[in-house]
């Protein structure tokens, strides 16, 4: 995959797909961002018949040995971050690496 770059862009208001052509992309990625929005809104990855929503990290942090992005336009609420690493934890899966930005902005609870 070396020199190829996807972009999933969604253009409409609501429930387009987005995330699951993401993960469907993210295993064959190196590195997945999330490049805006916030945690109104999530979506649902199934693997080996296990359900995961997400709300803040990208798809791809179920890929170990991928970098996953949350980037400068993305709004964070910690307690949902939080929240969903450590359901992650409790299931005892291996995560991708994660970088937040710094120019990514906290909501406060």
């Amino acid at each position: 995959m070396k020199g190829r770059t996807d972009v999933i862009v969604g253009v409409q208001w609501g429930d387009e797909g987005k995330g699951r052509v993401v993960d469907a992309l993210a295993g064959k990625s190196g590195v997945v961002v999330r490049y805006q929005g916030g945690a109104n809104a999530g979506h649902t990855v199934v693997v080996e018949d296990e359900k995961y929503v997400f709300h803040l990290l990208p798809s791809g942090i179920l890929y170990p040995g991928k970098v996953c992005v949350i980037g400068n336009g993305v709004v964070i609420d910690p307690e949902t971050l939080f929240a969903e690493l450590d359901d992650l934890k409790d299931r005892g899966k291996t995560l991708a690496k994660l970088v937040v930005s710094h120019g990514a902005h906290i909501v406060m609870p």
